[in-house]
């Protein structure tokens, strides 16, 4: 059975709302009939980030709008900082915290130290950015984070010629010994176990001298979608990413443009709220749903309504309305992989088995999702089978129980929807909601009238 030694770490949120922190469980609320909500978020991780990464990077200061406050946000902002780039608070434009202006340093400087704690964002896209710093950058994170794959980006700056430091481990922690120049060139990588070692060279490549021809060569390319982001991101900022084949990319070297950017709400973290009304037969609406996005969290509109919900938008209002049952899936979702466990989630209470596939990737990420999925479900009375790409689920009735998180954002909020409808689920460490959503307990809670 999977543990989770690791108890809430303390740490100050870039926000105004924190979450529920202490020893104790946190009782999952029950649904005491079908809800009737409507829901705002806080804007995206993926997109904070990048953006954050990419106005450190610009040729003058970027103010970014409703930016997401949270814990790998915060950890994105402190690595930042720690090279030279200005990021100063302004006044918010939204309900969810400040706007952040951010201004380059005239020079990166490394002799420093980043700490990564749970953010893969912040370990797969900081470093060619360290790799353009003068000095060395040390590069370490929390100890529940650092078995996550890191060899690909280690593999390929030493390849652009970046010194590197990692005793031949080829994990964090590790040291990268910037020269205040990357050189660039052709780079052939396998990113098989994540799109983002593909991010973050894209997002620093224009600041190569010669740019970046990049070649992925693997069995397969998760999560295409965060690279689609990725490459509009850069658009938006001046910079062109050819495609001429699949899994093949260039960059030209050039200026990374300044910009003022409003975030989107977090279509991924909107997952258990929408959940929420096919598990307990009511309506929820996410107010703020894009017209365009290449946020993943935009598949829900196509998804749940395989699991038998309705969807309907209106103007930016996503309103999504269960049923009186859950309809079994067979999914493939190898696009969208941090959608899973919500989805497995309704899986559960469906009626009759369901296969989700397309997401042996996701045993990769805050923990082996598959694992702890299986074994939380099964914990509580499920039958959930492991499969090399995926999980088999058997609806089977639940009963309550201690739900571990695995300090794992996703995983907490994946007991929350199954506590709507099985009275007793106590869930570990609900604080590591913080990583994304700090506002999570609150959020809830709100939806459910409470």
């Amino acid at each position: 059975m999977l543990t989770n030694p690791y108890s809430a770490p303390d740490f100050d949120v870039y926000g105004d709302a924190e979450p529920e922190h202490g020893d104790a469980a946190w009782p999952a609320p029950t649904a005491t009939g079908p809800i009737d909500a409507t829901v705002s978020l806080p804007g995206s991780k993926s997109l904070t980030n990048r953006e954050l990464i990419l106005a450190a990077l610009a040729d003058g200061p970027s103010l970014l709008r409703a930016p997401l406050h949270s814990m790998d946000s915060g950890n994105m902002v402190e690595a930042l900082r720690a090279l030279g780039t200005t990021v100063e608070e302004r006044p918010g434009t939204g309900a969810f915290g400040k706007d952040w202006l951010v201004t380059p340093a005239e020079e990166l400087l490394g002799s420093t130290t980043v700490e990564c704690g749970l953010a893969g964002t912040v370990m797969r896209f900081m470093p060619p950015v360290a790799a353009l710093a003068l000095g060395p950058t040390v590069f370490d994170a929390d100890p529940s984070a650092r078995n996550r794959p890191m060899s690909t980006m280690i593999a390929s700056l030493e390849a652009l010629g970046v010194d590197i430091s990692d005793d031949g481990r080829k994990a964090l922690p590790f040291t990268v010994h910037g020269t205040g120049r990357v050189v660039g060139g052709k780079l052939t990588i396998d990113a098989s176990s994540s799109s983002q070692f593909v991010s973050g060279l894209l997002l620093a490549a224009a600041r190569f001298e010669e740019g970046l021809h990049l070649v992925h060569e693997g069995e397969r390319l998760p999560s295409l979608p965060h690279i689609e982001m990725t490459i509009a991101a850069l658009a938006e900022r001046g910079v062109t990413v050819e495609q001429p084949a699949v899994g093949e990319w260039l960059v030209a070297p050039g200026t990374i443009g300044a910009r003022d950017v409003d975030l989107e709400p977090d279509l991924s973290n909107a997952a258990p709220f929408l959940a929420a009304a096919l598990v307990t037969g009511g309506s929820v609406t996410l107010r703020g749903w894009p017209s365009s996005t290449t946020q993943v969290g935009a598949d829900l509109a196509e998804l749940l309504p395989r699991f038998g919900a309705t969807v309907t938008l209106d103007g930016d209002r996503l309103t999504v309305t269960g049923g009186d049952r859950i309809t079994a899936v067979d999914l493939d979702l190898t696009t969208g992989g941090e959608l899973a466990p919500a989805l497995t989630a309704l899986a559960a209470l469906a009626d009759g088995p369901s296969t989700i596939t397309g997401i042996g990737h996701i045993r990769h990420h805050e923990t082996d999702r598959l694992a702890a999925l299986a074994t939380e479900i099964n914990k509580l009375g499920g039958a959930v089978t492991e499969l090399p790409d995926g999980l088999r689920i058997e609806p089977r009735p639940l009963h309550g129980g201690e739900w571990l998180s695995y300090h794992d954002h996703r995983m907490a909020t994946t007991g929350a929807i199954l506590g709507l409808v099985v009275p007793g689920i106590a869930i570990e460490n609900v604080a590591t909601t913080a990583k994304t959503l700090p506002q999570f307990t609150e959020l809830w809670h709100a939806m459910l009238g409470a």
